[in-house]
């Protein structure tokens, strides 16, 4: 099929694309404002998989409940082109601080966008996908649905990421660490701690060790790596030894390599502290491991400047300070784009009560619709550029023929 991309037809596929948007702004607002008032944590988020996929199957989609075995996970469809999009749905939250990471933001901004895409799809060329992503906070939805075939022959993957004020709007050269988070458990033996303390192995106590040794392993790692930890079992009574000590722990960095150090590092912290209180330690993987983010040059390119045309900040990024996403698994092996949007007025870090609460407000969802606008102009410059369109095209995530180059 050819597409093609005069300007005076770009310039009308733009109008009615943000047309689109705009059509779809008062039931989007109201569904990323029902996900706002009722949070739920990773593989739980049942209500909000069931509003999301009742508005995109009444705008036209068909919808597949239960991708890749996940049952809070989705699939909407839209055409039957030779280039795949897929167009990534978070709306997960976190424990006691709701959505204080804005899923319900992100959430808005691909529905709103793939509802403005669909009339256009057959212009277009494309099949479109909105992807419902269950468990980005814990628990790995988008590693455990690329593993299992949701994302096969996607060309091109988006979504968006609110932040604190300040940050630009350019993605291009931005990143997010790999994370991986385990589980450390100590066992030892217990005693009564006043009778017979010294018949006593304290598993307390190797949890206490290894706290302060990564503590103080925090001075020798470089500044962009992480290590965070806490204990969450170490007895329940003073007056017994304690055989049972639990820490989750997480390492991040930037690079693979890094990270694979780090971690290293830190499991020493924990059998160092095993081997001086004579306790057995396990360590076992908690979630799937994050990889970190590629953001696609030419997404970038298209996402900039649309963001320029709302007078957005699109200076240069000077890097990110932290943070992991499971799109970083889908970026490794499909074209992607995972811009960061600045929300006016966020003077606060996320995952905080602070940024929940912004993320109800006029001024984050006027964000999400901008974004959304945004999303969608991207997708179309994409489909519409003929080496880019057979670039993603040729991109299209085929893992048997990665796993017959690998063994060839």
């Amino acid at each position: 099929m050819e597409i093609t991309n005069t300007t005076a037809s770009a310039d009308h596929l733009r109008v009615a694309l943000e047309g689109g948007v705009a059509t779809w702004k008062p039931r989007v607002q109201k569904l990323s404002e029902s996900l706002h008032a009722n949070p739920e944590i990773s593989f739980e988020e049942v209500q909000a998989a069931e509003a999301i996929t009742s508005l995109l199957a009444e705008g036209g989609f068909e919808v597949t409940k239960g991708t890749a075995g996940l049952p809070t996970a989705f699939t909407a469809t839209a055409g039957t082109g030779e280039l795949v999009v897929a167009l990534c749905i978070e709306y997960d939250a976190l424990p006691s601080v709701g959505h204080a990471c804005g899923h319900n933001l992100i959430a808005g901004a691909s529905v709103a966008a793939a509802l403005a895409l669909l009339p256009h799809v057959d212009q277009l060329g494309i099949t479109l996908k909105a992807i419902g992503t269950p468990a980005e906070e814990h628990g790995g939805g988008k590693v455990l649905m690329l593993e299992r075939g949701a994302f096969d022959g996607v060309g091109l993957a988006l979504m968006v990421h609110p932040v604190q004020d300040g940050i630009t709007y350019n993605p291009a050269g931005t990143t997010a660490q790999a994370v991986g988070r385990y589980e450390a458990v100590f066992t030892g033996k217990a005693a009564h701690a006043a009778a017979a303390p010294h018949m006593g192995v304290n598993a307390g106590d190797a949890a206490v060790l290894s706290q302060v040794a990564i503590g103080l392993l925090r001075q020798q790692i470089p500044g962009d790596h992480r290590v965070a930890c806490y204990v969450a079992e170490a007895g329940h009574v003073t007056n017994i030894i304690p055989d049972h000590a639990v820490v989750p722990f997480e390492c991040r960095a930037f690079t693979l390599p890094e990270y694979e150090a780090l971690l290293e590092r830190v499991k020493r912290c924990f059998e160092g502290a095993a081997l001086a209180t004579g306790t057995t330690l396990e360590i076992t993987a908690a979630e799937p491991l994050y990889e970190p983010l590629i953001q696609d040059g030419d997404l970038a390119r298209h996402w900039t400047a649309a963001m320029d045309s709302f007078g957005k900040d699109t200076s240069p990024a000077a890097g990110m300070g932290g943070g992991s996403t499971d799109m970083g698994n889908i970026s490794q092996v499909i074209p992607s784009l995972h811009p960061w949007l600045s929300i006016p007025g966020a003077n606060v870090p996320i995952h905080s009560h602070g940024f929940a609460a912004l993320a109800n407000t006029p001024q984050a969802y006027a964000v999400m619709f901008e974004a959304a606008t945004a999303l969608a102009w991207t997708v179309a410059g994409a489909a519409t550029n003929p080496q880019q369109r057979e670039r993603f095209v040729q991109a299209a995530y085929r893992p048997e023929a990665l796993i017959q180059e690998a063994t060839s």
